[in-house]
């Protein structure tokens, strides 16, 4: 569904993606992990084309979509941090998106789940940290999309909610969706994702499933399978 060929990625002398190649297909949940800095997010950005690489090419069902914008409306984007105009009601937000992106299919189910219409006369700079990730993520979802990009989607979240939003991804996930998350809680990973890709200095160290990363590792837990193998341990 997308494929990513030699992606390369500098700011000035900082080298962020280093000839990355990867293809995600669909019906898939993928967890992006890495430390700070190994490029995940950036990666993410180019395949929404929010940057552009210096090298490399991105296609969506075989097509290239650098420097065009229509298969945008093919994907929702949860960011890890969420910016509003402060003084739009959360009415108002959901609103002004749906008027924008003019998508006749709309799923609205996240909304009723996270019952924000009891916030819809509530102000945006007025929400915790937790209820502006519940607009987030509503607002990743409403348009039906068939490929979700969530960055650290849980995180501010209270248990309860976080609970609400891997059921969503898991529901999507079989309806055929190819779903790419970003995180760094490995116990929420293993609820949710079957194939794991691992970025280091802008470089792909590996992609595999869960299983097979516990199977090769001989770990029962994924966090100590991925430390085994970022400390040496088991090389691919």
């Amino acid at each position: 569904m997308i494929t990513i060929e030699n992606l390369h990625k500098s700011y000035g002398k900082l080298q962020v993606l280093r000839d990355v190649s990867v293809a995600f297909d669909k019906g898939k949940v993928v967890s992006i992990i890495g430390p700070n800095g190994a490029g995940k997010t950036t990666m993410s950005k180019c395949i929404l084309g929010m940057v552009l690489p210096d090298q490399g090419d991105i296609r969506m069902n075989g097509e290239s979509v650098l420097k065009k914008y229509v298969y945008r409306s093919q994907i929702g984007y949860m960011p890890q941090i969420g910016k509003y105009p402060e003084n739009m009601k959360v009415r108002q937000v959901i609103e002004m998106i749906r008027d924008i992106r003019k998508n006749a299919s709309i799923d609205d189910e996240l909304i009723g789940l996270y019952r924000l219409e009891e916030m819809y006369e509530k102000r945006m700079g007025a929400l915790s940290g937790g209820n502006r990730q519940k607009v987030s993520a509503a607002l990743a979802f409403l348009f039906d999309p068939q490929v979700l990009i969530l960055d650290e989607p849980t995180a501010g979240l209270d248990p309860i909610a976080a609970e609400i939003l891997k059921g969503k991804i898991l529901k999507e996930k079989k309806k055929g969706k190819l779903i790419l998350i970003t995180s760094h809680v490995m116990s929420e990973i293993e609820e949710v994702a079957e194939e794991v890709l691992c970025m280091v200095d802008g470089s792909i160290k590996f992609y595999e499933t869960i299983a097979n990363l516990k199977m090769r590792t001989q770990e029962d837990r994924l966090s100590r399978a991925v430390a085994k193998i970022m400390n040496g341990g088991n090389t691919p």
